[in-house]
């Protein structure tokens, strides 16, 4: 009797812990994972408290906020899942979609046909027009088109468009090595380091409110504009190949938003970083 006492403990005791992992699974299966760098303003930052709607970083006692959260929080809002937000390095961003470790990448992400080897990409949630940044006491200050750039020391930031395609445009540029983050950019150029840095509108106008003595150019109709491809400015949200359901959410909050809508939602985003309030 004693024996079968004991066998029935250990078969109740084995399917109550069956039983709680399957609740815990389920609970991690309701759980959307968005990874983006929180360094990258005002696309996603980070800051110190739930101000404005921030939404805490997994790991972290600090939040992200920004555009990209946003949109997280959108599509988080239309699966009906809880918003996890996940903090990774720019490199790390499309393996860690491809590996299945999160979601989805909301980080201001151009849809390039490389990427598109790699990962799905949602219809765009952003245009990025492309700008450069120097000092306001610098000789390219004036500067009213790339070929009034000739000559300039440049960096931007590893891995984009603006290091890869743009700055090799710049006739007898001297570009030094890529920076890590657009934050390391931006302190390269406010130290000296070189005479301006490639980068998008967005992260442009962010720019300028934080460092008052940067000041940028807008070549768009110079006539005289840096080339880049439209898949190289529409900016998107990445997928694990295949994940059609996570896909599909995404390219149903885009629908019928115009790059109007976007302009006023990143206008928010800029208004509310952390930077623009000192």
């Amino acid at each position: 009797m004693m024996k079968k006492l004991g066998l029935m403990l250990l078969v109740m005791t084995l399917c109550l812990g069956l039983t709680g992992c399957g609740s815990s699974d389920e609970e991690e299966s309701n759980v959307l994972r968005v990874a983006m760098e929180c360094a990258y303003a005002p696309y996603n930052w980070t800051q110190p408290d739930d101000s404005n709607g921030a939404v805490q970083i997994s790991g972290s006692t600090d939040y992200a906020n920004g555009y990209d959260v946003m949109w997280a929080k959108a599509l988080a809002e239309y699966l009906d899942m809880e918003l996890e937000i996940v903090k990774l390095d720019w490199d790390s961003l499309v393996p860690a979609v491809m590996s299945g470790d999160v979601d989805c990448v909301i980080a201001g992400q151009s849809i390039t046909s490389d990427r598109l080897e790699q990962v799905d990409f949602s219809d765009p949630y952003y245009y990025a027009s492309i700008i450069t940044l120097v000092m306001a006491d610098s000789e390219y200050a004036s500067a009213t088109g790339v070929a009034d750039l000739a000559g300039a020391t440049a960096t931007s930031q590893l891995g984009t468009i603006w290091y890869d395609t743009c700055l090799p445009q710049i006739e007898d540029g001297d570009i030094l090595a890529a920076q890590e983050s657009a934050p390391a950019m931006l302190v390269a150029l406010d130290a000296g380091a070189v005479d301006l840095v490639v980068t998008d509108m967005p992260t442009g106008m962010a720019a300028i409110q934080a460092y008052d003595d940067m000041v940028l150019l807008d070549f768009a109709d110079s006539g005289d504009d840096f080339v880049v491809s439209d898949e190289e400015i529409n900016i998107g949200i990445s997928v694990q190949k295949g994940n059609d359901e996570i896909l599909d959410a995404c390219n149903a909050i885009l629908e019928g938003q115009t790059a109007e809508d976007f302009a006023e939602m990143m206008d928010e985003a800029i208004a509310i970083q952390p930077l623009s309030e000192d």
